[in-house]
């Protein structure tokens, strides 16, 4: 992380006095990488915007984990389409143009990237709602949608099933023995 920044001052990117803020917001709080919303661990979703050097997430560090200085809750891993990038420029939230003070390439039809949770429920209820990797979107996702709604749009569907039944056995057979099963 440290790097971006140095790089993007080196190139101009953000001015020398905005760096402080930007690492103290970045570093301080360690982000809840936590598990995701089948309960498993949290995968990267992106560590690398089209070889911009920033990954995704509130941390930029790739993956859609959260904490209290998270108060738009990036938790949601989204393939973005044109579609959903002009909803989402249309109720406010342009995410299309680079945001260099943020470490924000702005994002284009492909990318993937860490979506609020709040946003995405917005765009699945008004039809727009960009495809999901359900391994690499946390669980406090949940509190803004529904994992049925994400199954619908999720793209990782059959290695997300794949994963739920590992997990199950796990709980079982530590179920069976601890003697609770």
């Amino acid at each position: 992380m440290i790097f971006w920044l140095v790089s993007y001052v080196a190139f101009g990117f953000v001015a020398p006095s905005r760096v402080p803020k930007l690492r103290s917001v970045l570093v301080q709080e360690s982000p809840e990488r936590g598990t995701n919303v089948l309960g498993g661990e949290l995968e990267c979703c992106c560590a690398d915007v089209r070889g911009t050097g920033v990954g995704t997430g509130f941390w930029r560090d790739g993956h859609c984990s959260t904490g209290k200085a998270d108060e738009g809750r990036h938790t949601v891993c989204v393939v973005a389409t044109d579609e959903f990038l002009a909803f989402s420029r249309a109720v406010g939230n342009d995410l299309s143009t680079p945001r260099p003070e943020f470490l924000f390439p702005g994002l284009k039809s492909g990318d993937l990237w860490c979506l609020c949770a709040a946003r995405w429920e917005q765009a699945r209820r008004a039809g727009v709602a960009p495809q999901v990797y359900l391994r690499a979107t946390h669980e406090k996702t949940l509190q803004h949608t529904s994992l049925d709604h994400l199954r619908e749009a999720a793209l990782d569907l059959n290695e997300s099933d794949r994963e739920v039944d590992r997990l199950n056995s796990l709980r079982e057979e530590a179920m069976r023995a601890a003697g609770l099963h």
